[in-house]
C-alpha cells in the first residue's frame, strides 16, 4: 500500500469513527412507555415487535411457570437501552446472541445491549424466566394471573402479559405468535389461532402448539390451562374451528354449547355486515373463574355465568364482533375504546333483529328508556370516559345508542358501506375516535359533528332516543316495552360490566 493510499485510509477511518462517535452520541434509552394518556407506561419506544416465540412449561400444582420467550424486532432509533413490559423473575437475557444486563422494576424490565443498537437493526431478543404468577403483583398491587382448581387463566385486558411473557404492551404494537406451552398429561393449554398439535414428552408432560399469523394485541394473546372437552370441526368457510369446554361447568355445559358451538353462523352473519372475517381459525373457550368474557384474536373466552340461563349467543355476537371492531382495528389510546365496545354492543342489536327478538331501533329506544336522566350514566362520554371509566357501562350502552344514532342519521346503505370501509382500510392496525368520524363524514357525504358531539362527547341525557318515532315518542308510556332479547343482552352487559 502506498504512503497517500495509507494517509487516505487513516482519514477515512478517523472520518468512520468520528460519525460513530457522533451517532453513539445520540442514541438514547427507549422510552419506558408509548404516551398512552390513560396509561403512560403501557409499552414502550425505541423498537417495534414482529414477532413473539412463547415456549413455556408450566405445573399446576404450586403454579410454577417457566421457560423462554424470543422476540423478532426492529429498533426504530439509535439505542443505549431499552423495556419490556415484564413481572416475572428474569433469569437471563440475550440481545442479538450476546448476554445483556437487565434490571427489573415494578413490570419495566430495562434491558442494556452490549454496544447499544442501530436504527434500523434487526433485534432477537430471548429472555429466560421462572416464577409463580399468581403470587405476583403490579405497582397497583394487582395479579391478573388466576389460579384455578385444575390450571390457571391468563386472560386480560387491558393488560395481561406482564405475568406470562416479556413485550411492547401496547395494541399499537402487533406481532405474530407461536405459543408452545407443556403442561402435565391430561390437562390442556388452549391460546390462539391455529392448534398446530401436540407432542407427548418423556417426563409425563404434554406440549401444546399454537400459531398466529395475523397481526395480534399482546392483551388479545391468551392461555388457559385445566381439564377440557374439546371440540374441533371445520367451518362452512373452510376454517379450523376449536372449541374447549371445562369440566368443571355443570349444568351449564350444555348452554354453553348451544351458544358457542354457533359461533361460524354468528361470524357469517357479522361478516354479511362487516366485511370478511379477518383472521384465520375461529372458536371459543368456556371456563369457570373468569367472571367475564372477553375477546381474545380467534377464539374468546367466556365464563360459564353468561350461561346460566340457558343459552346466550348475544355474548358471543357480542365477542365476534370485537374481531373486527377491537381486534383487527384496534385503539391508538385506550380513549378510543368506543371503537371497541360501542359497536361490539351494537352487533348484539343487529343479532337481535336477526333472530327475531327485537329490533334494533326497539332495543336502542329500550336502553334509553332503562337509564333515568339524572343516572350518573349520561357523565360518562363513550368517546374519552377517561382510565377509571374504559370498561364503564356508558361505553357500552350509550356506546351503541351512538353507533345507532350514525345509522339513523346516514341511513342503512351508507351505515353499512361505513362500517365495511373502516374495517377494510385500517384492517390489522390501530385508529382514533376522530379518524372514524372523518372516514364516517367521507363515505356519507355528510357533515356529522352533531350526531357525534350529542352521543359521545356531551354530558347529560339526549333529547330523544335516536331515530324514534314520532308517534311513539309522543305516547305517555314513559319506557319502550321491553325487546324479547333485552333479558340476555341485560346479562351480558352486567358481566361484562364486572370486568372494571
Amino acid at each position: 500500500m502506498s504512503i497517500r493510499t495509507k494517509a487516505t485510509a487513516a482519514v477515512a477511518s478517523a472520518a468512520a469513527m468520528t460519525l460513530f462517535a457522533g451517532a453513539a452520541l445520540a442514541a438514547s434509552p427507549g422510552a419506558p412507555g408509548v404516551g398512552d394518556p390513560y396509561f403512560p407506561t403501557y409499552g414502550n419506544g425505541g423498537y417495534d415487535v414482529s414477532h413473539y416465540d412463547i415456549r413455556l412449561n408450566y405445573n399446576p400444582n404450586g403454579d410454577q411457570l417457566s421457560g423462554t420467550t424470543t422476540i423478532l424486532a426492529k429498533a426504530t432509533q439509535d439505542l443505549t437501552q431499552f423495556n419490556l413490559d415484564f413481572l416475572l423473575k428474569v433469569k437471563s437475557v440475550r440481545v442479538n446472541n450476546a448476554p445483556a444486563s437487565f434490571v427489573s422494576d415494578n413490570g419495566e424490565l430495562t434491558l442494556t445491549p452490549r454496544g447499544g443498537v442501530r436504527k434500523g437493526q434487526d433485534l432477537t431478543i430471548v429472555v429466560t424466566y421462572a416464577d409463580s404468577p399468581s403470587t405476583v403483583k403490579d405497582r397497583n398491587g394487582y395479579t391478573a394471573w388466576t389460579k384455578t382448581p385444575d390450571g390457571a387463566l391468563a386472560i386480560g385486558e387491558p393488560e395481561i402479559s406482564a405475568w406470562w411473557y416479556p413485550s411492547n404492551d401496547h395494541p399499537t404494537d402487533k406481532a405474530t405468535f407461536d405459543v408452545n406451552v407443556a403442561v402435565p398429561n391430561g390437562v390442556e393449554a388452549i391460546s390462539n389461532g391455529t392448534f398446530v398439535g401436540q407432542t407427548r414428552q418423556i417426563n409425563g408432560y404434554t406440549r401444546w402448539n399454537w400459531r398466529s399469523t395475523k397481526p395480534q394485541a399482546t392483551y388479545l394473546t391468551f392461555l388457559t390451562i385445566g381439564q377440557f372437552e374439546i371440540r374441533q370441526s371445520t367451518t362452512p368457510s373452510g376454517q379450523p374451528s376449536f372449541n374447549a369446554y371445562s369440566e368443571r361447568l355443570g349444568e351449564h355445559t350444555d348452554a354453553a354449547k348451544a351458544s358457542v358451538e354457533r359461533t361460524p353462523e354468528v361470524t357469517e352473519f357479522l361478516a354479511d355486515n362487516f366485511g370478511p372475517y379477518p383472521f384465520e381459525a375461529q372458536g371459543g373457550v368456556v371456563t369457570p373463574d373468569l367472571g367475564y368474557a372477553l375477546e381474545n384474536q380467534t377464539r374468546s373466552n367466556y365464563d360459564d355465568a353468561f350461561f346460566r340461563r340457558g343459552a346466550n349467543t348475544y355474548v358471543v355476537a357480542h365477542e365476534i364482533a370485537h374481531q373486527w371492531f377491537g381486534d383487527s382495528v384496534s385503539v391508538h389510546h385506550w380513549r378510543d375504546i368506543w371503537l371497541n365496545e360501542g359497536f361490539a354492543s351494537y352487533a348484539e342489536f343487529l343479532w337481535s333483529e336477526h333472530v327475531g327478538e327485537g329490533t334494533a331501533q326497539e332495543n336502542a329506544d329500550f336502553t334509553y328508556d332503562s337509564y333515568p336522566a339524572d343516572s350518573e350514566f349520561w357523565n360518562v362520554l363513550p368517546g374519552d370516559p377517561g382510565a377509571s371509566n374504559v370498561f364503564d357501562g356508558a361505553v357500552y350502552d350509550r356506546g351503541a345508542l351512538a353507533v345507532h344514532a350514525l345509522r339513523v342519521a346516514v341511513g342503512d346503505e351508507k351505515f353499512f358501506e361505513i362500517l365495511k370501509t373502516w374495517v377494510a382500510e385500517k384492517k390489522y392496525s390501530d385508529a382514533t375516535v376522530e379518524e372514524f368520524i372523518a372516514l364516517s363524514e367521507r363515505v356519507s357525504g355528510q357533515q356529522l359533528d352533531e350526531v357525534f358531539q350529542t352521543w359521545l362527547f356531551t354530558k347529560g341525557k339526549p333529547a330523544e332516543s335516536p331515530g324514534r318515532s314520532a308517534d311513539v315518542a309522543s305516547k305517555s308510556l314513559s319506557v319502550q316495552a321491553e325487546p324479547k332479547s333485552r333479558a340476555k343482552i341485560k346479562l351480558t352487559h352486567e358481566l361484562l360490566d364486572a370486568h372494571k
